[in-house]
């Protein structure tokens, strides 16, 4: 097997997540698949994956020969398209994360209109409210919130989005209206469930003064429609991408609590684990996004 058959070997193996379904990619069996592997690793002289029988992760050195075999790949391809003059069209395989609420309302519908411009263009899509890492488990791309944790991915901006606390005139009448953050310790907060680390802890900031509060309340989701469901039946302060509450706003069932205060931004981002030149699927299926949300903010 020559190098290059190798890194495709390995890129196919770590996309589809198991020995067994890269072996039914390729029509061959498993333990033709497991051997040549393990020929790969033994020509290496590394080991490439930790491998139980429940699951597969990556070594550091597994991880170097993916992302650098990518580039290798996708330099590889683009010589090939430009020596046979010819211009790649989208096609093949898009493995795409989300989370379940913005994935389901916003991202799914996206996908249906992509299907027909693209109809050569296979997509995965996988929803969930815990943490993806792109390269160990074999996506091609995720939607993400704010900053970019991982200085490994690259990310293009779909859409500029600003966090809000907000709560139903019902709730603030009664409760009353916090008029600096530390008010909010003592109001019933509705806390959106989306990784350990931020956990009910909300970072506030006005001018050159930061603040952050760890909140609670009796209500909490992994759900953002569903905490909006509880904000507009007066059940506490809820912190929500404007996005999507932007119409409640509108409509007055909620109002902006703390205004003068800021939030973390919220941009809506596409990330790919890899700063080399796209593949025309997934350049084709970030455009597509992109022109998407700009369209939904003009309408």
């Amino acid at each position: 097997m020559d190098t290059f058959s190798d890194l495709r070997f390995f890129a196919l193996l770590m996309k589809e997540g198991s020995l067994a379904a890269a072996a039914q990619q390729m029509g061959i069996t498993p333990p033709a698949a497991s051997r040549r592997l393990a020929q790969l690793e033994h020509r290496l002289g590394v080991r490439l994956l930790h491998r139980t029988t429940r699951r597969m992760s990556l070594t550091p050195e597994g991880e170097t020969y993916l992302l650098d075999g990518a580039r290798i790949l996708s330099d590889l391809e683009a010589l090939e398209r430009t020596v046979a003059g010819a211009r790649s069209s989208p096609r093949g395989l898009i493995k795409l994360a989300a989370t379940l609420g913005f994935g389901r309302v916003h991202i799914a519908p996206a996908l249906s209109a992509f299907a027909r411009a693209y109809p050569e263009v296979e997509v995965q899509l996988h929803l969930t409210d815990r943490p993806i890492n792109l390269v160990e488990q074999g996506f091609d791309a995720a939607i993400r919130f704010g900053d970019l944790p991982d200085s490994r991915l690259t990310a293009r901006r779909l859409l500029a989005n600003q966090r809000v606390l907000c709560a139903s005139p019902d709730y603030l009448s009664s409760a009353g209206e916090p008029t600096q953050p530390t008010d909010l310790l003592g109001h019933q907060c509705i806390v959106i469930r989306e990784s350990d680390e931020t956990y009910g802890t909300w970072h506030l900031r006005q001018g050159d003064q930061q603040q952050t509060v760890k909140v609670r309340g009796m209500l909490s989701s992994n759900d953002g429609e569903a905490a909006t469901h509880w904000a507009l039946e007066g059940h506490g302060v809820l912190l929500r991408s404007e996005w999507d509450v932007e119409r409640h706003l509108q409509s007055g069932q909620l109002r902006r609590v703390l205004p003068a205060w800021a939030l973390p931004p919220a941009d809506v981002t596409l990330v790919y684990p890899s700063k080399s030149d796209l593949s025309a699927k997934t350049r084709a299926l970030a455009d597509f996004l992109k022109h998407w949300f700009d369209r939904d903010r003009r309408d």
